[in-house]
């Protein structure tokens, strides 16, 4: 959980040009970071302990961060050591859950009537492509949160109805929590 909040913080942050500030004029990270959480000091930090608006909580290292040649970033938040990774053309089995960067769901495989994971061939247009590299980057059975910018994702088009309302408007960066539950070669 602490890692979502961590995650939406830093993407709003960045999508709003404040990378490293919270009031968009110190930019260096000393300032970021004090002003979004004071390190408690003494025994409790030593213990790794920090607070936030005088919670304390224990420290959570940051998961790394891989940023792909397309500009999405992602971050693995469930390991997987044994799992294959999927090739093109493989059919995969993913859960996921699609968030606008304010954190409203759009989309997810569990909402309500949906209970299977979503089934594609891996470089199908069937999802964004956004999503087929993200899944092509991951093990079975590992977890992922990903940042897709709108090039990768729904572009200028967005997803919006005749009469102008839209889901997903024109130029939106995305946010994923992706599982990849199965990958099988296609039948012949």
């Amino acid at each position: 959980m602490l890692n979502k909040i961590v995650l939406a913080c830093l993407i709003i942050f960045i999508v709003r040009g404040h990378a490293f500030s919270m009031d968009g004029r110190n930019s260096d990270r000393r300032s970021f970071l004090s002003n979004v959480a004071s390190v408690s000091t003494g025994g409790a930090a030593a213990m790794g302990v920090i607070s936030i608006g005088g919670l304390s909580m224990p420290a959570v290292a940051a998961p790394e961060i891989f940023t792909l040649k397309s500009g999405i970033k992602y971050a693995i938040t469930k390991p997987s050591e044994k799992g294959q990774y999927p090739e093109a053309g493989d059919i995969v089995a993913i859960e996921y859950t699609g968030y606008l960067v304010n954190g409203q769901i759009f989309d997810a495989t569990h909402s309500e009537g949906k209970k299977n994971a979503l089934l594609f061939k891996l470089g199908s247009t069937a999802v964004i492509p956004g999503l087929n590299e993200v899944v092509a980057n991951m093990r079975v059975g590992e977890k992922v949160q990903a940042i897709i910018p709108p090039n990768m994702a729904f572009g200028d088009d967005g997803v919006c109805l005749e009469n102008g309302e839209c889901l997903i408007k024109p130029g939106s960066t995305l946010v994923y929590d992706v599982l990849l539950k199965k990958t099988s070669i296609p039948p012949p």
